[in-house]
């Protein structure tokens, strides 16, 4: 399971066939299994099957809805009351409110990991109510997340922390080095390619895991507290990232209490308090 990257080969095909058996069971098994639904959509006509998908969700006008969301924890924890707003296609937003306003959980209601008591969900064109079981692993191949601990794999390379999630979905052995470098050369790792975790400085893992949640070409990507551990320069580098890729078509909801990173952006902001959805565009005092 261990191996070593050089600059023109990837791990042979049997080392990424056995990891790849691993993290599909992760995949359908655990909901930390979700860093490895990634990717990044392309502004092209279609060409192949995967591109036909990517091209059909730039027809959509609503990327994600919620519909007068209720949702309560087995312990009697109301975490989100009546709560409705809608984020368009290629939209980037924020959502923001103070510690156990609701953020998380509604994030966590996007990917399926929790499922609301009462209301409409519905995200790239699905009621998530109406979603089988079986079917949540693909749903979640069309998300990219990024969280405040970047959990990365200490034992395997910068390569092979962002090649995970082509394994899972079973991209082509040949694809791999191709689309793990070009994310790595859009948030400025690709000399780091061998390095390992420990040797990265916050910052520098923080990209490794939005390369990693890019890399896939989701077309929804979020975000949950991903500056949470770096200093204001790191990340306002961590924002530009984001607006970069919002830039090329990726919609983005980036859950944040961070004041100063929201002041630097003009984008929506979606204000929680007390799991209620306030007016829009206040920044909580």
């Amino acid at each position: 399971m261990h191996y070593l990257m050089n600059s023109n080969a990837v791990p042979s095909l049997l080392s990424y066939t056995v990891i790849a058996l691993l993290y599909r069971h992760c995949e359908e098994h655990s909901d930390a299994a979700i860093h490895l639904s990634l990717g990044l959509p392309r502004r092209c006509a279609p060409r192949n099957d995967e591109d036909e998908r990517n091209f059909k969700f730039w027809k959509l006008k609503l990327m994600i809805e919620f519909q007068q969301v209720n949702k309560r924890y087995r312990n009697g924890h109301q975490a989100l009351r009546q709560v409705s707003f809608k984020i368009d296609a290629g939209e980037m937003a924020f959502l923001t409110g103070h510690s156990g306003a609701g953020k998380s959980t509604l994030l966590k209601l996007i990917t399926k990991i929790e499922t609301q008591n009462s209301g409409r969900i519905i995200v790239n064109n699905t009621e998530l109510r109406n979603l089988k079981k079986h079917r949540i692993p693909h749903f979640r191949r069309n998300i990219g997340i990024v969280f405040q601990d970047p959990c990365l794999l200490a034992d395997k390379t910068v390569f092979d922390n962002v090649a995970l999630p082509l394994i899972v979905t079973g991209v082509r052995h040949q694809e791999i080095g191709r689309r793990v470098r070009a994310a790595l050369d859009k948030v400025d790792l690709l000399d780091k390619e061998r390095s390992y975790p420990t040797i990265l400085s916050s910052g520098e893992r923080q990209r490794v895991s939005i390369a990693r949640a890019v890399v896939h070409r989701p077309t929804l990507l979020l975000a949950d507290e991903p500056t949470g551990n770096l200093d204001p320069a790191l990340s306002a580098e961590i924002l530009s990232l984001f607006t970069d890729f919002n830039r090329i078509g990726t919609t983005i909801l980036m859950a944040t209490h961070d004041i100063v990173l929201i002041s630097q952006s003009n984008s929506r902001i979606l204000t929680l308090q007390k799991g209620t959805l306030t007016d829009e565009n206040t920044i909580p005092v």
